[in-house]
């Protein structure tokens, strides 16, 4: 199938936007791949401090040239559920290469923090941050010049697109991503969120609250509701960095096994010394860039990736916008109901015909690029199709034309919405994003007076006092990426959202972040220029009228515009934010970091080398 007119026009708008960086960042590219990528280049003292620890085999192996090494960059630790499987991945990826004659090495570890922790607490300040240190210490990782591919083992929030923005800085060696999957389905989600609000209401107490949080969080595995770890994943796998089918499945089984050992083979398969070289920097381009964000609008994804998918295409010389993601989620259509877009989670999603019926869908009706290079060596046609193992074999059949739930996973004849449910807001408050899948069309427009937190944790204080009611817009300013590193504001949900059934009109503005648990309640999130940059949110005062029309994409203050822009903008002692828990370390990153549309980024965009 063509693709449709308005998919290739947005396209070939950021080709254009980016001619000169994604140049610019090719070129660096040829010239890291002209230095070489083998273990020749090293001396010998370098080449015996990078294989010094190595069994006798391995040492054999490294010490000549032809042999190829694979670096792993690894993000386990035991604490956190989707990351403690990765344990046992290191040697399965050794053994697996060592039969195919090639070598392995655990290149290095980044960190992995999990929201899930860290909500509402001080860690989360660290949150965000925590991408661009992931990316830092995956070039830190491959620094040592000893490999000719590299896997990377990460999947949840921050982790995915750090590790891709690293892997773009050597985007000379092929990248092939490595998922886990989800844990198996617990408590539904709408049950836990039920008991999430009864207990901010104070009908039920901590103890059936942890009951039911622990009776959703229950085993390895990723959160199966779709925020952005598995948001990661379906980008991942649009986009051809891992292997078709490998979004989803459940760790500890066969079929996961398999997958690990066919990225291990397919990485090496894709190096310079083979005949099929594909780097990461062929593979991610302006088309692949277009490909995830239509997988994220036509599955209602996280609204982390407005922010995510902007810094990973800077990181390889392409220059997106919220213009963009706007305009391609008034193009394509909205094909799975998933948690909080609904009451199933990916399990059923997965289960329901998954990526493959997706992609499928998508190709098909002309809203994914198909002629992009994958992993797989070959075009997206290959993603649309079904994982199964068969006699202990890795095989993929034909995905069917019905999905197995047509309530969680739909056809492009037959959509849950014409449209993605993104939308970028415009008006005097600056700009913002709203992800409206989730939130009822009669919601879509609220006109209200506002009331000024300056921390998440002063509205709850409000809300336990009763102090709000009624109609309302809350404004939480200060949150932003300069401010105190934008965490997340998920502990507001259950708050607004028991405004919300008591019949009141309710919003949440906010320079902060509500990622891909964003609901019901429209909220517009990542509000440019923040308030600690004077933006126009920082001269809101108690009582002011706002109207936020997602709809028509805008967001207002209502009242004198020359009264409004002599205000005063209001400032805030952030001392108290700036220091505990480790913040005082990121004193620097906070002056660094760019703003939310320029992907909330610490990173510059590739510039022409000297001559």
């Amino acid at each position: 199938m063509k693709i449709r007119t308005p998919i290739q026009a947005i396209t070939d708008r950021i080709k254009a936007r980016s001619a000169k960086t994604r140049q610019a960042y090719l070129a660096q590219v040829e010239q890291q791949l002209s230095k070489g990528v083998q273990r020749g280049t090293l001396s010998c003292g370098n080449l015996a401090h990078g294989f010094a620890a190595c069994n006798p085999a391995d040492k054999d192996a490294l010490a000549g040239d032809s042999v190829l090494n694979l670096g792993i960059i690894t993000s386990y630790n035991d604490m956190l559920s989707a990351h403690q499987p990765y344990q046992s991945y290191p040697d399965l990826i050794k053994e697996t290469a060592r039969s195919i004659g090639a070598t392995a090495q655990v290149a290095g570890g980044v960190p992995a923090m999990c929201d899930g922790v860290t909500q509402g607490q001080d860690g989360m300040d660290l949150y965000l941050f925590s991408r661009d240190i992931i990316a830092m210490s995956t070039a830190i990782a491959l620094s040592h010049n000893m490999f000719d591919a590299g896997l990377y083992l990460g999947i949840c929030d921050k982790i995915v697109p750090g590790l891709l923005i690293g892997a773009l800085s050597f985007g000379h060696l092929p990248a092939v991503f490595v998922p886990a999957g989800p844990m198996s389905s617990g408590l539904p989600n709408d049950e836990k969120a039920k008991i999430r609000q009864l207990f901010m209401e104070g009908k039920v107490g901590r103890d059936e609250l942890l009951d039911a949080e622990a009776k959703s969080y229950h085993s390895a595995g990723t959160c199966t509701f779709y925020g952005t770890a598995n948001s990661n994943q379906m980008l991942m796998e649009i986009m051809g960095l891992q292997l078709p089918g490998s979004s989803f499945v459940s760790p500890g089984t066969p079929l996961r096994d398999e997958f690990t050992k066919r990225a291990t083979a397919q990485a090496l398969a894709l190096s310079a010394q083979g005949d099929n070289y594909t780097p990461v920097a062929h593979i991610v381009n302006e088309k692949t860039i277009v490909n995830a964000m239509v997988g994220l609008l036509s599955t209602g994804g996280s609204t982390n990736h407005t922010l995510h998918l902007i810094a990973i295409a800077a990181a390889a010389g392409l220059k997106v916008t919220w213009e963009d993601m706007s305009d391609l989620s008034d193009n394509v259509p909205l094909l799975t109901r998933i948690y909080p877009n609904g009451v199933a989670d990916v399990n059923h999603f997965h289960g329901a015909g998954g990526m493959a019926f997706l992609i499928r869908e998508l190709l098909e009706a002309g809203y994914c690029h198909g002629d992009v290079k994958t992993v797989t060596g070959n075009g997206l046609a290959d993603y649309a199709k079904e994982a199964k193992l068969i006699s202990g074999e890795l095989t993929y059949k034909a995905v069917p034309d019905i999905s197995g739930l047509p309530k969680v996973l739909t056809t492009t004849s037959a959509p849950f919405s014409p449209n993605g449910g993104l939308k970028l807001l415009t008006g005097n408050l600056g700009k913002s994003v709203i992800k409206i899948s989730a939130v009822k069309p009669e919601h879509y427009l609220v006109e209200a007076k506002a009331r000024i937190f300056h921390s998440q944790q002063e509205m709850m204080e409000a809300f336990k006092l009763g102090h709000l009611d009624g109609d309302v817009i809350a404004v939480v300013r200060f949150c932003g990426p300069r401010a105190i590193g934008m965490p997340e504001l998920h502990k507001l949900t259950p708050i607004l959202g028991i405004l919300q059934d008591r019949g009141h009109q309710v919003a949440l503005v906010t320079d902060g972040r509500m990622s891909g648990a964003s609901g019901k309640v429209p909220a517009a999130i990542h509000v440019t220029p923040e308030a600690v940059d004077g933006g126009a949110i920082a001269r809101l005062r108690d009582g002011d009228l706002l109207r936020l029309d997602a709809k028509i994409g805008s967001l207002e203050y209502l009242g004198d515009a020359k009264e409004f822009a002599a205000r005063e903008v209001i400032t805030a002692d952030l001392s108290a934010a700036h220091h505990g828990m480790g913040r005082e370390l990121f004193s620097g990153l906070r002056n660094l970091v760019g703003s939310a549309d320029n992907g909330a980024s610490m990173f510059e965009a590739p510039v022409p080398l000297h001559e």
